[in-house]
């Protein structure tokens, strides 16, 4: 096609002009009211900034024919419903002051957007007023406010969501899942706010009830999102309350062993509000990043107070993101949190361990191939130099369970463990070690109990006060010598190799600054770098445990995750997936005979070391079942 035949034909370049006030309300419209449950949440968060104790919420055909919010809120009179659903009014930002926003919502742009793509009735009766009225916007046509009938706060009806803008209509999900996305954001709304009571129904029937938490006793917020995530999720949530300079952090988070395949119960608010922010996401993987698998993701709810001028809130129409004025602040403070809270846990691994172990032991249970703790355990692939590697990193002297056990359990190049020799073992038991010649110690003495045999060379079984404890002797050990490993790290630094030919690495200007900036904690790592002209790098040294190493490859990832997360999670975790590999290869096999002395340190130890409740994959190390819990096995309860 000819420019001049391009010139002839209809475009929509042309003369300049203003919107109409009907387009401009729609194209706003559309930023903020993207589905149903983005009209939910503005009205709900309204409601709160409202002063409700009580919101109730009704949707049909998932919120197209019907969205219908009640709350007993203070309220509007007839001059302040009228200006409610104009274009940027409202009662939230005083003094146009942007930077001290106290309120869920400022931006005064909900109820105007969804009159100008749905009908819309707003009837309210101030407190203390002896009068209620109602104002209607259909397809952002505003009516005359008349007066209505209404006992106390707010009724918000929006009917035929989007049918002023049929394209919308085409994109809508299901019924079915445009309600679920509703009641995910009620849900997260009533985390924040125990205070205020919630209920969701679909007109039939109430699918989500959520009552005004006003016990004296407990924790508030604990009780509150048990009665959301469930009994399971009180029974193994860890408290999270840390502070750092102006920064709070609370809330609960599960243990590792208690852990989902995907993200969905991950639940982040920042001064009430409930926000989906890329920092905050990834500051969780990497304090947990050492104790679950990388296709396993904690459940947790965390509530982060800030002042009003260290975060920005106005950079989506949805609100959904935030902005932090020192996010390594941030991110600092929510990775030690959830490390502390995780090192207090100690051996203690989620409750759900036993139901689920119970469950595999019982016919057409449907459990025995969906345990939740991520994969069956793999051996990995060592890297090349591996032998070598791991006699620097492992050493026996350390001492895990004293002189005698460690020299019992002593590591070789091949990899092998040497006989144990404290105690002569029967070859021909069926069942494994001996029990005779226990120790005195009673069973209530210890956590985790004392010794009562070995199962099949590779399990552990111990006494506890009022049940049993099944360990597994690889997955256990491995831990151990992990955290040893660990300690050895902090204390000593990586060690580093030399590369023969140093490797340049070409960059884009950005990321290259970026890495540089980071020099002296990627050396901490093991990796150093030197700057190679403009928007380049050279690589001089890494670190010896890795082997064979894509240097090029490690160095972009390194540079894209400080873009994304700023922090060099690609070399740490490049580093723990060896030092595991290290651990599981370094640690008493399944299949190998121990001596009662010796599953009795292996216990002990378990006792006095963080995290011992997981391996380094995010598998329980160990069940326990109770007396009640064996009993119902045999029908006896």
């Amino acid at each position: 096609m000819t420019s001049q035949n391009r010139h002839d034909l209809p475009t929509q370049a042309g003369i300049i002009h203003l919107l109409s006030e009907r387009t401009i309300n729609r194209i706003a419209a559309g930023e903020v009211v993207e589905r149903p449950a983005s009209a939910v949440k503005e009205l709900v968060e309204n409601s709160v900034d409202a002063g409700a104790t009580r919101i109730d919420v009704v949707m049909r055909d998932g919120g197209k024919a019907l969205i219908q919010v009640v709350d007993d809120g203070r309220g509007m009179d007839a001059d302040e419903l009228s200006l409610a659903v104009e274009r940027h009014a409202t009662s939230k930002l005083k003094d146009d002051d942007l930077v001290n926003i106290a309120s869920l919502g400022f931006r005064g742009e909900a109820l105007a957007s969804i009159g100008a793509v749905a009908r819309l009735t707003v009837t309210s009766k101030a407190r203390g007023s002896d009068e209620a009225w109602a104002v209607r916007v259909e397809g952002g046509h505003k009516n005359t406010v008349e007066p209505a009938a209404l006992t106390t706060g707010t009724r918000i009806e929006v009917r035929d969501l989007f049918y002023s803008t049929p394209a919308r209509l085409k994109f809508m999900k299901t019924a079915r899942t445009e309600y679920a996305q509703a009641g995910d954001v009620i849900k997260r709304l009533a985390m924040a706010h125990p205070d205020v009571a919630f209920t969701l129904s679909d007109g039939d029937r109430t699918t989500f009830r959520a009552p005004q938490v006003t016990s004296l006793t407990g924790d508030v917020r604990l009780e509150r999102l048990g009665a959301i995530l469930g009994k399971e999720f009180r029974e193994n949530a860890l408290e999270i309350d840390a502070e750092r300079e102006e920064l709070r952090l609370t809330g609960f988070a599960g243990l590792p062993t208690y852990s989902r395949g995907n993200a969905q119960h991950q639940y982040l608010f920042v001064n009430g509000r409930p926000v989906k922010d890329k920092l905050l996401n990834g500051a969780v993987r990497g304090a947990y990043q050492d104790y679950l698998a990388r296709d396993r993701h904690p459940i947790l709810a965390l509530f982060l107070d800030v002042p009003s001028s260290f975060v920005d809130v106005n950079v989506h129409p949805a609100k959904a993101e935030v902005r932090f004025k020192d996010a390594g602040l941030v991110r600092g403070l929510i990775v030690s949190a959830l490390r502390h809270a995780l090192a207090a846990a100690g051996h203690r691994a989620s409750t759900t361990v036993a139901g689920a172990a119970l469950g595999a032991m019982r016919p057409h249970s449907g459990l025995s191939n969906a345990l939740p703790y991520g994969r069956p355990h793999e051996r990995p692939t060592l890297p090349a130099g591996f032998n070598e590697v791991a006699e620097q990193m492992y050493n026996p002297s350390a001492g895990s369970y004293g002189e005698m056990q460690e020299s019992q359990l002593a590591f070789d190049r091949s990899g092998d463990m040497a006989a144990p020799s404290a105690r002569p073992i029967d070859e021909q038991a069926t069942y494994g070690a001996p029990v005779a010649d226990m120790p005195q110690a009673a069973p209530q003495d210890f956590p985790l109990g004392t010794a009562r045999g070995q199962v099949h060379a590779t399990y552990i079984v111990s006494q506890t006060a009022d049940g049993i404890v099944i360990v597994d002797q690889h997955a256990a050990h491995e831990r151990l010598v992990y955290e040893r490993m660990k300690k050895q790290i902090a204390a000593t630094g990586v060690a580093r190799q030399s590369l023969l030919l140093p490797e340049v690495v070409e960059l884009e200007d950005g990321p290259a600054e970026r890495l540089l900036k980071r020099v002296d904690e990627l050396e901490a790592l093991g990796l150093v770098i030197e700057p190679f002209g403009e928007g380049a790098v050279v690589v001089r040294e890494v670190p010896a445990m890795l082997g064979k190493l894509d240097v090029p490859g490690l160095v972009r990832d390194l540079a894209d995750e400080l873009t994304d997360l700023d922090e060099a999670l690609s070399l740490k975790e490049s580093l723990e997936e060896v030092c595991g590999t290290m651990a599981c290869h370094g640690s008493v096999r399944a299949g190998r005979r121990l001596t009662v002395d010796e599953m009795n340190a292996l216990l002990r130890e378990m006792e006095a070391t963080p995290h011992s409740g997981q391996c380094n994959h995010g598998r329980p190390t160990y069940v326990e079942l109770k007396l009640s819990d064996i009993e119902k096995l045999f029908g006896r309860r």
